[in-house]
Formats: C-alpha cells, sequence, structure tokens
C-alpha cells in the first residue's frame, strides 16, 4: 500500500487517481478474459486451431493493454492532447494507407499488417478523435476568433470518408454520435444541428441506396427475411440462458454462432451466466458512463470537460450497439463489447481511451485551487 506521506510520482498518481475508475475497467477486462474460456474454444475448434488458441491470444493482450493504460493515465492534460494528435495523425495516414494494401475481411479493408501484426487503424483513431476535437471546440469557447469548430467539422468530414471508404459504417455512425454530442456540449449554434441533422439523415439515405450490405442488413432487420442465422441464434442463446444461466462451460447454442467471442460474447454470457449477470454488465457501463459525465459536469476547464464527456460517450454507445445487436434492438453490426470481447486492436485501442480518461480525471488539489481563485475573481480558467 502507498503511504499519503510518500512523495514521488507512483504514490501521485496513487492518491489521484480515479481508483474507482481503475477498478472498473480492470474489472471489465477480468470478465472479458473470463468469458474468452466460454465463448473462444468453439470458434477455435471450427476453424481447426487449438480450442484455447484465443484464450492464450486474449491473455496475451491483457498484459500490453493494462500496461498502456496505466502508463497514459500517468499524464498531465497538456500531454494527454500531445499524444492524441501524434496518434491521430498517425492513425489517419494508416487508415489511408490500408485502402491501398489493407487486408480484405467480409468485403471491407479495415487491417493493415505491420510487422506481422494486424492492426485495425480505425479503432486506435476513434480515442486520439475525441481528445483533439475537444481541444478544437475548448479553443473556440476560449477565443471565438479561432476557428476550432469548422476545423471539428473539417476534421470529422475526413475520418468520415475514410470510414465509409472501407467501409464501415458502424464506426462512422458512432463516430458521428459521439462527435455531435461534444459538439452540442460546445454550444452547437441551431442552425449547425438542423444543418448536420439534415446531411446525417441524407448520408444515411445514400449509404442504404448505394451500399448494397447496408441496405441488405437493415431489411433484414425491418422484415426479418433473408440470412438472419448469427442474430437468430444469439436470441436463442440467450432464451436458453434465462435468468441464471446453464453453467459454465454448459452452453449449447454458443457453438454455432460465428463470431461468439467478439460481437455476441454477450448472447454466450447470458446462455452461460444468465441475464442477470448480463444486467450486472448493462450497469457497470452505465456507472462508467454516469461518472465520466459527472465528473465533465464538475470541470471547469472545457477541454477537460469535452474531452472527457466524448470519451465516456464513446464506450457507452459502443457497448449499447453491441448489446442492442445481441438483442436484435439494432441491425447486425460487426463492433466489439468494450474490454470483454476478443480483439487486440480493440482491447488496446479501448485501453488507450480508458488512460486517457483515467489522466483527465486525475485529482489535482493545487490545480482546482487556483482555479476555484481565478474564477471567482472573474479572470477565468488558466489554459492547459
Amino acid at each position: 500500500m502507498v503511504s499519503r506521506a510518500e512523495r514521488g510520482p507512483v504514490a501521485d498518481w496513487f492518491w489521484t487517481i480515479d481508483r474507482l475508475f481503475l477498478a472498473t475497467f480492470i474489472l471489465l477486462m477480468g470478465v472479458g478474459f473470463m468469458l474468452s474460456f466460454a465463448a473462444s474454444p468453439p470458434v477455435a475448434e471450427r476453424i481447426g486451431l487449438d480450442s484455447f488458441h484465443f484464450v492464450k491470444r486474449h491473455a496475451l493482450f491483457l498484459l500490453p493493454s493494462l500496461a498502456v493504460m496505466i502508463g497514459i493515465s500517468f499524464l498531465t492534460p497538456r500531454q494527454v492532447r500531445r499524444a492524441a494528435i501524434i496518434l491521430l495523425a498517425i492513425s489517419l495516414g494508416l487508415m489511408v494507407l490500408v485502402l491501398f494494401v489493407g487486408q480484405e475481411v467480409k468485403g471491407s479493408l479495415r487491417w493493415i499488417s505491420i510487422a506481422g501484426i494486424s492492426i485495425q487503424p480505425s479503432e486506435f483513431m476513434k480515442p486520439a478523435f475525441v481528445v483533439v476535437c475537444a481541444w478544437l471546440f475548448a479553443e473556440h469557447a476560449k477565443q471565438p476568433e479561432i476557428p476550432g469548430n469548422l476545423l471539428s467539422i473539417l476534421l470529422f468530414c475526413i475520418v468520415g470518408a475514410l470510414l465509409v471508404a472501407q467501409p464501415d459504417l458502424g464506426q462512422t455512425i458512432l463516430t458521428a454520435t459521439v462527435w455531435g454530442g461534444m459538439f452540442f456540449m460546445a454550444g452547437m449554434p441551431w442552425l449547425w444541428i438542423i444543418v448536420l441533422a439534415g446531411a446525417g439523415a441524407g448520408g444515411f439515405f445514400v449509404a442504404y441506396t448505394m451500399l448494397p450490405h447496408v441496405a441488405g442488413r437493415i431489411d433484414r432487420f425491418l422484415t426479418g427475411e433473408g440470412d438472419t442465422f448469427q442474430v437468430d441464434t444469439a436470441r436463442q442463446a440467450i432464451i436458453r440462458g434465462d435468468w441464471f444461466g446453464r453453467g459454465p462451460g454448459e452452453g449449447v447454442v454458443k457453438r454455432i454462432i460465428p463470431d461468439s467471442h467478439t460481437d455476441f460474447v454477450f448472447s454466450v454470457a447470458a446462455e452461460e451466466f444468465g441475464i442477470v449477470f448480463c444486467m450486472v454488465i448493462v450497469v457497470i457501463f452505465a456507472f462508467l458512463v454516469m461518472r465520466g459525465l459527472n465528473h465533465a459536469f464538475r470541470e471547469r476547464n472545457d477541454f477537460n470537460r469535452f474531452a472527457v464527456a466524448g470519451l465516456v460517450l464513446q464506450i457507452g454507445i459502443q457497448s449499447m450497439i453491441n448489446i442492442g445487436v445481441n438483442l436484435e434492438l439494432l441491425p447486425a453490426k460487426g463492433m466489439t463489447l468494450p474490454l470483454i470481447s476478443y480483439g487486440g486492436s480493440s482491447m488496446v485501442a479501448i485501453c488507450v481511451t480508458a488512460g486517457f480518461i483515467l489522466a483527465l480525471t486525475r485529482h489535482r488539489p493545487e490545480k482546482r485551487a487556483v482555479e476555484r481563485s481565478l474564477f471567482r475573481s472573474g479572470v477565468g480558467v488558466p489554459a492547459e
């Protein structure tokens, strides 16, 4: 145990970090590792691999992901901003590159191999994009002559175009929703709300008419006709699990769900551990979002407020989309359940998001005292 009397980077970190946030992130990682034992062996066996192939790889991803989260949480808000700018530039460059030399998976170009490791650049783009946009919104709020809002719109257009080109409509919708929420917090004018809502509706219509796979998924969701095997099987797994599940290793329906270890791990959790266990998972994600928004509400610094709110919304909305697909409340979409689903890029990227949240919500008593004094005197809050 670290004493309060100690002084040093580790001691300061321990006593200033939001330990409830940290414990919740680690808890979700633990739940994900546990569920990998239930969800991944059938998939590995179907493709001729060792039963615990994905379990071992999941464990291999845990340590570097945890190290990334803890390492980033030591950063100051200024360092978070700089790290996000660098990460965003690298991610956007790789997203352009993936369109030319990427690995095609299920008709989409989202992956690129670097030194034998497959990476999905768009996963790392998301937290960096949120932080950079938060900075742009904050700069415009502080100095209206700085075109922060306009630059954020241009950046969103670039990111959206690259995601659509892959194509990845789900990530596009997630990014647009989070960005729109941050813009609204930053004081989006009603004219912009109308214009952007119209643009979003127009973009959705174009995607439906121009992209057959998008139209197919929406039509299958609305009519129930066509290839609905995966979502139907996921629903059967949830129903079979009932309130308290069939017990660890007793799941049967999970064995025929194609993506049971990634997109449909929530259904596996329902079959083996029950609906009550799944409700606990939902409550944990809701707690993350509400605690993050509470931090944002109490934050005096615009950059910290927008960034924390955007980052927790990203985790919350992504989890909502994944769970909604499992429950057949939303059209099928390949999106992982944060920190729980199998996937190296997803896990490391979510831990980057978690690290940013932990860094920006650290308690800094000296800084808070100065900000309160300046705020009460009418001088305002100094920039990070």
